[in-house]
């Protein structure tokens, strides 16, 4: 079973939908054959990098809602992680472009790495307050997750490596009309859209894995001994030549 998840590292909903379905992954039973794969999605491509205006600031800004109003809605999303053992530090937080934390990711996955700094680059965001466009924090989260640091910084600092990775998720994305995340398709059949609590996720798993797995109906000789057909001789039939 193989899921493809579409994500930002700045959407807190991403981060709480992939512990979601971590936590049924838990305890389903098959849980070693299934494969997950992340792909690339920006909330916002044009975003700027850091600006020092804090999360209650981009979000009141982007929704043309007041800083109490904002804050409010942080809060409840906040309860939300804690719900799932994550921390979110809202008043640390930097909102910041993503495209080369994307680009990273793609050269760990090239790596084996992919699954590992996923989690890190979540983490360093929505619990460390890490700027994800600075390209040494994105090296040293690399390091981190053990891949080379010099090789990171190469990468990071050659705008094209791994771009095209990047834009191939994001149009992928657009042929399945995906307009926000997290989106997951399971075995390129299956959708669930958003952050699902681990039920909806584990009757998910449950489901796909009966129906991709069900034993196909036995065999039925449904011919007769005095069935007739021009076309088959002895038993045998074949195909009646065309003129």
């Amino acid at each position: 079973m193989k899921i493809e998840i579409w994500s930002d590292f700045v959407c807190p909903f991403c981060y709480i939908g992939k512990r979601r379905l971590e936590i049924a992954l838990e305890q389903f039973p098959h849980r070693d054959q299934v494969e997950i794969e992340f792909k690339s999605f920006e909330l916002d491509p044009n975003a700027p990098t850091y600006n020092g205006k804090n999360i209650h600031e981009a979000l009141a800004a982007k929704y043309g809602m007041s800083i109490e109003q904002a804050k409010k809605t942080n809060e409840g999303v906040g309860q939300h992680a804690a719900s799932v053992g994550l921390t979110f530090n809202f008043e640390d937080m930097k909102p910041t472009n993503t495209f080369d934390a994307h680009r990273l990711a793609k050269f760990a996955k090239a790596s084996g790495k992919e699954a590992e700094l996923t989690e890190k680059l979540l983490y360093a965001y929505f619990t460390e307050s890490k700027e994800l466009s600075d390209q040494s924090t994105l090296a040293t989260i690399a390091e981190e997750v053990g891949l080379d640091r010099q090789e990171a910084l190469t990468i990071l600092q050659d705008k094209s490596a791994f771009a095209n990775d990047v834009r191939i998720d994001e149009g992928i994305a657009q042929q399945y009309g995906i307009s926000g995340v997290p989106y997951f398709i399971i075995n390129q059949k299956y959708a669930i859209s958003g952050a699902q609590p681990p039920e909806t996720f584990a009757n998910a798993l449950q489901k796909v894995w009966e129906e991709e797995t069900a034993a196909p109906p036995k065999f039925q000789d449904l011919s007769t001994e005095d069935a007739e057909d021009t076309s088959c001789v002895d038993g045998n039939c074949t195909v009646p030549d065309k003129k």
